[in-house]
């Protein structure tokens, strides 16, 4: 090493707590922006758990009669953010505290008509390639859709068909074009 060189610190691995928060979700990412003393001076409260700082801050605002702005700016958080934990958390208790996966909840762009499309499209030429059924797709109706939807998508269709059929020998109904 020369004199213009500076030693890089090695980076400390995160602690079991951490790797535990991060893997059930519940990491504050924003954690250097809780600034309320009770998180600064006890070992108990642990800025990094997302669930313990959202509660705080609720509890700070309904039993110590906080301002939402204030007790928002401290625990590192806007106002929205208080009003939306305080919503969830009156509907869903401690577990609307931790936090949802981020994006869409299902396939929102593969609405009814374009999935009939991609079925139409497969029984016409059987071969083709996601990534051909996305052109037609973006073609036709001037959506976007990513190849691996669309396989998604289809899949899902057929592994539900397949348990409708199982259901059906079960209780003795012949499946479709079938007999028993």
């Amino acid at each position: 090493m020369n004199d213009t060189e500076v030693p890089v610190p090695a980076k400390t691995p995160p602690s079991r707590k951490t790797q535990s928060l991060k893997q059930q979700g519940c990491l504050n990412r924003q954690a250097d922006s809780v600034r309320d003393p009770v998180f600064e001076q006890s070992e108990f409260f642990d800025a990094e758990d997302v669930v313990q700082v959202k509660y705080e801050m609720l509890r700070r605002v309904e039993i110590e009669q906080s301002s939402v702005t204030d007790s928002a700016s401290a625990f590192g958080f806007s106002r929205l953010t208080f009003y939306l934990t305080k919503e969830a958390f009156q509907r869903e208790g401690l577990h609307g505290l931790v936090p949802k996966k981020p994006g869409p909840r299902k396939p929102h762009k593969l609405r009814p008509e374009v999935v009939v499309f991609v079925r139409e499209q497969l029984e016409q030429e059987p071969r083709l390639s996601w990534s051909e059924l996305a052109q037609r797709v973006q073609a036709h109706f001037e959506l976007k859709v990513h190849p691996r939807s669309i396989e998604r998508s289809v899949q899902k269709k057929k592994r539900r068909r397949r348990k409708t059929k199982g259901d059906e020998q079960r209780r003795g109904h012949p499946e479709p074009g079938g007999g028993l």
